[in-house]
């Protein structure tokens, strides 16, 4: 089965007609897998819903004449972030082709119904994006409410959780959720949002391939001509040069399954793990020196036995009881403890 590459890329947000151009002009130049032609979309967000008020709010309606130019002269549909039905019925008066629904809104059954009523009766493609929480049942249910308000393109979009435990990404790709809606839903589109799954450009191919591996449709990208003068998350917008390369390092699965195999799954899984295993460990050591330098400060001895011991018990609190195990939490223990000394040492 061929399943549909979507193709969702512009910048993060609007910043000026310039800029747009800019972006819009070198998109457009680019050799792009033939896959993502035929549903691209243009996307950028006009209205910024920014934690701190202090930043950068987005250009608001100065937007859509640029965009109506840039759809004009580059061929491309128009998608932006709608969190109102005030904001619907601007996109649908400017002819907007496409709309999503942000985290921070999916996340608000509310705000939700509101937009699937004012969307009612249109022809918008309509993106959802997974709720901040780790909820499917959020998900699920924004999902319904555009399904029953009519609209015929509804289309789930992957873009990571909000874990306080996450030290890998700046949202917890979490991909069992994915793919539990993808079971859930086994026909219904579904696109992985690189940027705010990665927070950074260097991991973004790795979690755009695991997305295409576990049977996703395509991508949402975030794009600038100069990100390093973008006015909100420059670090995770790529160059249109970086964005070319990306696309044409993917390789696609030609299956049409949620995964080639489970052991696929699993092995992602530990890929994963072991990430935040070597991100964690470099960060100890880290913690290590430091607690040295005091030491060292204070002339209090390396060795500290009583310390040691609480250590080992949060580990063996969260132990397999396999012998196995327990004989490998020990060397690793041993070897952890032993390395530490050194570096205070």
């Amino acid at each position: 089965m061929n399943t549909p590459k979507i193709l969702v890329a512009g910048p993060c947000a609007a910043e000026s007609r310039a800029q747009l151009f800019a972006t819009a002009k070198e998109i457009s130049d680019l050799q792009i897998d033939s896959r993502f032609l035929e549903y691209a979309f243009f996307r950028c967000g006009i209205w910024k819903a920014r934690t701190n008020p202090d930043d950068f709010q987005g250009v608001g309606n100065a937007a859509f004449p640029w965009l109506q130019e840039i759809k004009k002269q580059f061929g491309f549909k128009i998608c932006v972030e709608v969190a109102s039905a005030g904001h619907v019925a601007l996109c649908l008066k400017n002819n907007i082709e496409a709309v999503w629904i942000g985290a921070r809104t999916t996340v608000n059954p509310f705000l939700v119904q509101e937009i699937a009523d004012a969307v009612q009766g249109s022809s918008l493609t309509v993106f959802v994006k997974n709720p901040i929480s780790p909820d499917i049942n959020l998900w699920l249910g924004a999902i319904h409410r555009f399904q029953n308000a009519g609209i015929k393109n509804v289309i789930a979009v992957h873009r990571g959780f909000s874990i306080e435990n996450e030290n890998v990404y700046r949202n917890a790709p979490c991909w069992e959720i994915p793919v539990a809606l993808k079971m859930k839903l086994p026909n219904f589109l579904l696109l992985c949002d690189i940027a705010h799954i990665a927070g950074n450009v260097s991991l973004q191919q790795d979690v755009a391939q695991t997305a295409l591996n576990y049977g996703f449709n395509g991508l949402m990208v975030e794009v600038h001509h100069a990100p390093e003068s973008a006015l909100s998350d420059g670090k995770q917008q790529l160059l249109p040069a970086q964005f070319e390369q990306l696309l044409k390092s993917l390789t696609f699965s030609t299956s049409g399954n949620l995964a080639d195999s489970a052991l696929f799954i699993q092995r992602n899984l530990i890929k994963s793990i072991d990430i935040q295993m070597s991100k964690l460990l470099s960060k100890r050591m880290e913690v290590v020196d430091t607690i040295a330098a005091i030491k060292t400060k204070h002339a209090l001895p390396p060795l500290q036995p009583d310390q040691w011991k609480k250590v080992v018990s949060v580990y063996e609190e969260n132990a397999l009881q396999d012998e196995n195990y327990q004989q490998f939490l020990q060397e690793f223990l041993l070897l952890l403890h032993r390395s530490s000394l050194r570096r205070q040492e």
